[in-house]
């Protein structure tokens, strides 16, 4: 009996270490697979946020090595706050930003309105022609706007010109050739009509991809009660539609207040005509690269980030009251 046992003890032991094994595969697989993009991740997100963070308090220009970082504390912080070409910069872009951002919404929602009741089978071809600014090129989109936009031979200031020459309606545009890149208050509209042809489209699918969850019940309930189709879109589409406004203000919101692209590739990255396209991002860039200000650019980056988180937070407060207050409504009832 004892050598029958003793016979069997290694196959048994082997048999557990088998599970033991599969069981610690089973486990650690998972790991395995994240462990590629966590370390991608720790290195080229984390590491790079914790050292901005850590260089806003430090003084250092890379042309003197690591060991010519100095901590400053404050200072980079306070140097920002009391610089006037950051609250340009902060001012250009907060304008840009409204300018940009509130048309693309009021120009959304009515055309996602119109493509989702008027077109069939069409629709995702015309969504699609929407689409395809918001997939070009930011450098080809600004160069092929910087030629639309030349004083002497852009085919915006040619059709002005044309309506300057219409009866009754001439009067309202200009007589002469606008110089919309050289001077600082067509500059700011131009920028501003660029961003909103790139993100337009971009908009306008958010909300056709909203408008087709409201369920067709609702209309038909309202046609039966004797609502208009205005009626119908005010008080079925836009209430329905608070979820996906909320959402699309919060991207116009953070992508506003971090535009680059457009104004750099426009000015050749110098922001125009008495700095009025200079934004925050093109002052942070500029005060690193160009400056050596490394630590300043950094602690400007922080303040950029604290001023979208704030007006981030403030966008969810105003979209969220109502819902807020339906559900409490719905409670009570």
């Amino acid at each position: 009996m004892m050598k029958i046992e003793a016979g069997r003890m290694p196959a048994v032991s082997q048999n557990q270490r088998k599970v033991q094994w599969q069981r610690w595969q089973r486990r650690a697989a998972p790991w395995m697979f994240l462990t590629p993009f966590v370390v991608l991740f720790l290195c080229f997100g984390v590491f790079p946020i914790l050292f901005s963070l850590f260089l806003s308090f430090h003084s250092w220009n890379p042309a003197d090595g690591w060991a010519g970082m100095k901590f400053v504390g404050l200072e980079n912080f306070s140097f920002a706050l009391g610089d006037e070409w950051f609250w340009k910069s902060l001012w250009n872009t907060a304008l840009l930003a409204l300018l940009s951002g509130l048309p693309q919404h009021l120009v959304a929602i009515p055309l996602a309105y119109f493509l989702h009741t008027s077109f069939k089978r069409s629709r995702n071809l015309v969504v699609g022609a929407y689409f395809v600014p918001y997939i070009t090129s930011t450098v080809a989109v600004t160069l092929m706007f910087t030629a639309l936009f030349s004083t002497d031979f852009g085919v915006i200031n040619a059709a002005l010109l044309w309506l300057a020459k219409l009866p009754l309606v001439g009067g309202l545009f200009p007589v002469e050739a606008v110089d919309w890149i050289g001077k600082p208050a067509f500059i700011q509209p131009a920028v501003a009509f660029i961003v909103f042809w790139r993100f337009v489209g971009f908009n306008t699918v958010l909300y056709l991809a909203a408008l087709q969850t409201i369920p067709k019940e609702l209309y038909e309930a309202a046609e039966m009660d004797g609502a208009g189709k205005w009626q119908q879109f005010w008080h079925i589409t836009l209430p329905l539609l608070r979820p996906m406004m909320f959402f699309g203000a919060t991207l116009s919101v953070i992508g506003g207040l971090q535009l680059f692209d457009e104004p750099f590739v426009l000015t050749g990255g110098r922001g125009g005509a008495d700095q009025a396209v200079l934004t925050t991002a093109m002052y942070m860039f500029r005060s690193a690269f160009e400056f050596g200000e490394y630590g300043a650019a950094s602690a400007i980056s922080w303040l950029l980030f604290v001023i979208i988180a704030l007006l981030s937070w403030l966008t969810h407060k105003i979209f969220g009251q109502h819902d807020e207050a339906a559900e409490k409504g719905e409670q009570h009832a």
